[in-house]
């Protein structure tokens, strides 16, 4: 570990001068809120396209979420006591949840911040 931390101190080290060479502070926010505010607009456009495609990928991505999730915690659980009290002995499918959980707590942090400005009236 402590070679780790050797190498993690001369990478940050680096970074820093390397960021002496390109951009302050303040032109480094000046453009992240630029590249925000080129992808708000981008979120605007995909809103409002018809197209199912463009429209409907975030849609079909918590859709998809909520159906695994459910499964993972409500219907898998339900469905080993039902087929276990009939005497079965069944192996359902189990899958790893870190990754759904790390898409779904995105998803749901993005629509609290949604419903945060809806409920503030904010636009």
């Amino acid at each position: 570990m402590p070679k780790l931390n050797v190498v993690a101190g001369i990478i940050d080290k680096v970074v820093d001068k390397i960021d002496d060479f390109t951009l302050d502070k303040t032109e480094k926010a000046e453009l992240i809120q630029d590249i925000n505010k080129a992808q708000i607009e981008v979120n605007k456009v995909e809103a409002n396209s018809n197209s199912l495609f463009v429209a409907g990928w975030r849609p079909f991505v918590g859709w998809t979420c909520g159906v695994a999730l459910c499964y993972h915690f409500v219907l898998q659980p339900f469905l080993l006591f039902l087929v276990y009290s009939f005497g079965y002995q069944v192996d359902l499918p189990v899958f790893d949840m870190s990754t759904l959980t790390t898409i779904l707590l995105g998803l749901l942090g993005l629509g609290g911040m949604r419903s945060f400005e809806k409920v503030k009236k904010s636009a």
